[in-house]
This record gives C-alpha cells, sequence and structure tokens, in this order.
C-alpha cells in the first residue's frame, strides 16, 4: 500500500500527524524551471504546434486546449515514452534540491501539497524521478491518464464560482477545503502556519487567503510577484520574494528559530 497516492483520508500518512506547518507548492515554474506543457511540445516531431492550435487558446480556458494539444500529440504519433521523458528531463528550479533535503529532514514539522493546474500525469512522472513523491501527502491537479490508444487523456480538476480563476481550477477554493478538512483529521488542531510558494497570476487568489502570520512565496519577477507589489495592501500574508530554493529554507530556518 503506497500511503502518499492520492486517496481517501482514512489512509494514515506515515509521518507523525501534527506537523506544525503547510506548505504548499505550485509546479510549473516553481518546482521545475519550466512549463511542462512547454516540455512536453518539444516530443513532436517539430517540436512546436501548429499555428492553427496555438491560435485555438482562450484566455481562461487553458486546461481545454492542453486537452486538444494532448490530442494532436497523440495524432502525431508522440509516443507514452516520449512524453514521459520529456517531463523527467525538465530540470528543477535552482535550489529547489535544497529545499526538498531541508524539507526531508524537518519532515516532523512540515506537511507538503502540490496545487497546480499542470496534470497528475507530469506532476508524478517528475516528482517520482526526483525521489521525492514521498515527500507530499497530497497533489492536488487536472486528472490525467494513458487510455487504451495511448493518448494522453486531460481532464478539469473541478468547477467553481471565483470569477478571478480559470474556469478548471481556484487553487483558494482547494486551499480553504483542505485547511477545513485538515483541522477536522488532526482532532481539531489547525496549522500554526501555512506557507505558499509559487509564481503565476493563479497563485494570487490563494495567497489572499492567508493570515498575518502565514507566508506568500512568490518567485521574484514572475507574475505572483509583480501582482502582489500592485496588490499588497489587500495581503494580510508576509511576503518573501524568492530567486533559488535556498532562499526559501533561510526563510524557514527563521521561522523554526523562532519557536
Amino acid at each position: 500500500l503506497n500511503c502518499f497516492q492520492q486517496s481517501p483520508s482514512n489512509q494514515t500518512h506515515a509521518a507523525p500527524q501534527q506537523q506544525r506547518f503547510l506548505v504548499l507548492f505550485d509546479f510549473d515554474e516553481t518546482i521545475i524551471n519550466e512549463s511542462s506543457d512547454d516540455a512536453v511540445v518539444r516530443a513532436l516531431p517539430g517540436q512546436t504546434l501548429p499555428d492553427w492550435l496555438k491560435n485555438s487558446y482562450r484566455e481562461g480556458h487553458y486546461n481545454e486546449h492542453m486537452q486538444k494539444v494532448l490530442v494532436y500529440m497523440a495524432d502525431q504519433g508522440v509516443s507514452k515514452e516520449s512524453i514521459q521523458s520529456a517531463v523527467e528531463k525538465i530540470p528543477p528550479t535552482p535550489g529547489l534540491v535544497n529545499l526538498f533535503q531541508y524539507l526531508q529532514s524537518h519532515q516532523q514539522d512540515f506537511e507538503l501539497a502540490v496545487v497546480s493546474d499542470a496534470n497528475m500525469y507530469f506532476i508524478e512522472t517528475w516528482l517520482e524521478r526526483a525521489g521525492v513523491r514521498h515527500l507530499f501527502r497530497k497533489i492536488f491537479t487536472n486528472p490525467a491518464s494513458f487510455d487504451a490508444n495511448g493518448r494522453l487523456v486531460l481532464l478539469p480538476f473541478h468547477s467553481h464560482s471565483c470569477s478571478c480563476c480559470p474556469d478548471n481550477m481556484c487553487k483558494q477554493v482547494i486551499l480553504r477545503e483542505y485547511l477545513t478538512n485538515r483541522q477536522k483529521e488532526r482532532g481539531g488542531v489547525p496549522f500554526q502556519r501555512v506557507f505558499y510558494i509559487g509564481d503565476g497570476a493563479n497563485d494570487i487568489c490563494p495567497s489572499l487567503s492567508l493570515g498575518p502570520r502565514d507566508t506568500a512565496f512568490p518567485r521574484r519577477d514572475f507574475p505572483m510577484h509583480r501582482l502582489l507589489q500592485s496588490q499588497a495592501a489587500m495581503f494580510k500574508a508576509n511576503i518573501a520574494p524568492w530567486v533559488s530554493g535556498e532562499d526559501i529554507v533561510d526563510c524557514l530556518k527563521k521561522i523554526m528559530e523562532e519557536r
């Protein structure tokens, strides 16, 4: 039994139940140093999408667009092995390996989850290859799996009523539900602090629900950071921009010393 796969809450988690802190990670351009969707497109014979497909993208409907991209890739004969290989080759963001090592050595304090608009196949494939899948209690992302014809089929994660987010995913809804459920499972004990590490515009919405003891870590000079700077007055959380995973480690170490 693998206790770390996305599973009903009655499965036990290997680490102690009462970790004090929750760390949420985005995936594309946060854990990995580019977009997994862009990396996979390079598995195509011409390494790029035709213009008609590129131009079919509609704002706020990226998941739908990516479903079409995967159909096109299957039609072009791109194999499961080629997709897997393209995902496994994506480099981690600078310093992220150090951050994972730090979190692994303090597993009794930190619970980890991924909240990403990528998809389950890309994320699990990459985390397994990097040897860090076991660190994450939960992965919230769009379902994706290979069908009988060898085509990677992508589905939306959920539907929601948030007007700020893409139609298939509101990360704030995910974060709020997770915190509520985990508090129940932990016998009413909330996390002392929540840390949210991201880079994109869709990482703003969950950051808005963080409280004054929590910290949003926007990747410096990426959309999340630029938007946070222009909307700083709306945020209750601490904001700690980062360039490398080591910046996040330094910040977490200071917080650990405060206890």
